[in-house]
């Protein structure tokens, strides 16, 4: 990781080259360079010759993590075998009950739809097998310290149970903390450590491993409920590359959008928040709901935080729709994982859920849109589970088609720490498609023909408008009538039956218009802190009001 920040000539860099390693002097950089062919020892020997330590290959994206001078940087990137070089940024986990019953995956496991047969790759901080999660068939670690079947962190394991936790240790309570899909096999990938950290490089790793493991285990779906800042585009960036490989594979990859809604640093009221890998168009990239502990969905609000889009550089439509993620009971790794070791009282009270008095060491809250991810590879696994044939493509069209399309034009949120307010207006980088219904997605037999890559915008200056661009016979996104915009996003997100998105009188949610030209330049990034603050922790396990 880079310590020291030390400028250095911005003619010694190119297109080869990630923008922030413009920041890195001459100490050591962590970094993964792209080839373009499998690189080999010849490849390793020129990075070693440079004062350079192999690390990793990652052969999943033609490349390999290494340890090298940062002034040896521009230099390496001269060699023609090079296609790119990033820096292996580090990475965090992105951090009721009426779960289950809001999306309608009470009725669809009522019928019989549990997830069974599928197998889903959790890429987290491990599970701990307990009685809840007996369906963790396999376990593998890419982290330093890491073992199989321990989650030191808890956040594996509590996203694992909301996914296909069974609900053994509350089978006996008024309430059954049960996941979305609890007959699915689940296969744990820990590439993130005791503190919930990782890089690109573990979760590559990772995900190679869950594509070499997809016969073995059946595995259709990846969990990848973490995230770190956009640093470039997605076209080069070798964490997408890493998720755009496993959806090519035949894996549906489900991403949180990220906890940086109300991050306001660059004056962009939360917008060109979306982490990455969740801003890579393929993905489905899940935002927050908060399901204000009613088990109907006509109240329920945006949580505040959840990360908005369009995304930095490519100006990608995200999310691609919403999920409950707020204050979700699910399974704890009891009494020794940090988060459970930290914020004890987040235990949920058996008083408030049980016939019995105390609080509970099998259950545990957590909010944000890690939380919303579980659900939604939940909801994939039953929709596989009747329709195995389905590609990822038709997986997110279907989900996003059907999503429930009902919302306020805003929603004012209190932080129940700081008691900070904080607005939210439901446009298309704010809710995406709408409000996963997992009911009428298991009833709807619309199957999309193309690729479901979600699509970008632009903005014209003249006129002051920001349009969805739709193009190319082979996207599902077109203008007939099964998969047309006002079918896939609803009429509230867009403007006068058009694809214009945002009008003259609405910019980012404020009058402000230096915060617009941010998320429209090509150069500024949203700050590397944000992601990494309290703020962000106090969200992830406390919630919202």
């Amino acid at each position: 990781m880079v310590s020291a920040a030390v400028a250095v000539p911005c003619c010694a860099f190119g297109e080869k080259t990630s923008p922030d390693l413009l920041a890195v002097g001459a100490q050591n950089v962590d970094v993964i360079v792209q080839y373009r062919t499998d690189p080999g020892e010849r490849h390793h020997r020129k990075v070693t010759d440079r004062g350079g330590r192999f690390r990793r290959g990652l052969d999943l994206i033609r490349g390999a993590a290494y340890t090298i001078p940062g002034s040896e940087v521009a230099a390496l990137a001269e060699d023609p075998e090079v296609e790119h070089i990033s820096i292996d940024h580090p990475l965090t986990s992105a951090g009721v009950d009426y779960m289950r019953e809001t999306v309608g995956a009470i009725s669809a496991q009522q019928s019989g739809w549990t997830g069974k047969g599928i197998g889903i790759a959790v890429i987290d901080s491990g599970i701990f097998n307990m009685g809840d999660l007996s369906n963790n068939v396999y376990s593998q670690a890419f982290v330093s310290g890491g073992a199989a079947n321990v989650d030191n962190y808890g956040h594996g394991t509590h996203v694992a149970g909301i996914i296909g936790g069974q609900g053994v240790w509350s089978a006996s309570g008024f309430y059954h903390f049960g996941g979305i899909a609890p007959a699915a096999t689940l296969i744990s990938l820990a590439a993130l450590d005791g503190n919930g950290q990782g890089t690109d490089s573990t979760v590559i790793a990772a995900i190679n491993a869950a594509i070499q493991l997809k016969s073995q285990y059946n595995i259709r779906v990846i969990n990848l409920s973490l995230g770190r800042p956009v640093y470039e585009s997605y076209k080069v960036d070798p964490l997408c590359q890493a998720v755009e490989k496993a959806w090519k594979a035949g894996i549906v990859v489900v991403v949180a959008a990220g906890n940086e809604g109300r991050n306001n640093s660059a004056n962009t009221e939360g917008y060109a928040t979306i982490t990455a890998p969740g801003n890579d168009p393929y993905v489905i990239t899940v935002g927050a709901m908060k399901t204000m502990g009613t088990s109907t969905r006509g109240d329920d609000l945006v949580a505040s935080y959840s990360s908005k889009g369009p995304t930095l550089f490519d100006h990608v439509v995200k999310p691609d729709l919403v999920a409950p993620g707020n204050q979700i009971v699910s399974v704890a790794v009891a009494n020794f994982a940090t988060l459970e070791a930290n914020y004890a009282t987040n235990y949920a009270p058996y008083s408030d859920y049980c016939s019995y008095s105390g609080n509970s060491p099998y259950y545990f809250v957590l909010s944000g849109t890690s939380m919303a991810t579980g659900v939604v590879s939940g909801a994939a696994a039953l929709l596989l589970q009747q329709t195995p044939s389905l590609t990822p493509d038709q997986v997110k069209a279907r989900l996003m088609k059907t999503a429930s399309k009902s919302f306020p034009s805003s929603s004012v949120a209190t932080d129940p720490v700081t008691h900070a307010t904080y607005t939210s207006y439901y446009d298309i980088f704010t809710i995406g498609a709408g409000y996963l219904d997992v009911w009428a997605a298991l009833n709807n037999t619309d199957v999309a023909q193309g690729s479901a890559e979600s699509p970008t915008v632009t903005y014209n200056p003249s006129k002051r408008t920001v349009s969805l661009v739709l193009s190319g016979s082979n996207i599902v996104w077109g203008t007939n009538i099964v998969w047309g915009t006002n079918i896939v996003w609803g009429t509230n997100v867009l403007v006068s039956g058009s694809n214009i998105v945002w009008g003259t009188n609405i910019v980012w949610g404020t009058s402000s218009m230096s915060g617009f030209g941010i998320v429209w330049g090509t150069n500024v990034v949203w700050g590397t802190t944000a992601a990494n603050s309290s703020e962000t922790t106090t969200i992830l396990v406390k919630g919202e009001k």
